[in-house]
């Protein structure tokens, strides 16, 4: 499958899976499209497409939570947010991602 082709099989995944928790992809297009292209890449490098924006610890049942969308193991800390860490999801209520404050893990 090319890239194009998996970013959308993601895009069709994803959305099932973070329309239940409230969630939904940032209005951004641009910034979606770069994050799925990063996450296709990880994905062929690492055989997962984990989340762009976290280091992976080294030991799988870590790195397994970094795993987009890596919401339900976040979930209390990207709710206070309204977004997840990287930002390809915000809250349904969200019409301006750029407003919305990144926490640091320690406060959520």
């Amino acid at each position: 499958m090319g890239s194009e082709a998996r970013k959308e099989a993601l895009r069709y995944l994803y959305e099932r899976v973070v329309d239940p928790m409230g969630y939904k992809f940032t209005p951004d297009e641009e910034m979606v499209d770069f994050l799925l292209e990063q996450e296709v890449k990880l994905e062929q490098d690492h055989g997962a497409p984990f989340c762009p924006c976290q280091l992976r610890p080294g030991n799988r049942e870590e790195d397994m939570q970094i795993v987009c969308p890596c919401i339900p193991f976040h979930r209390e800390h990207f709710d206070k947010m309204k977004r997840c860490w990287c930002g390809l999801f915000v809250h349904k209520d969200v019409t301006d991602p750029d407003s919305l404050p990144q926490l640091p893990p320690e406060e959520g």
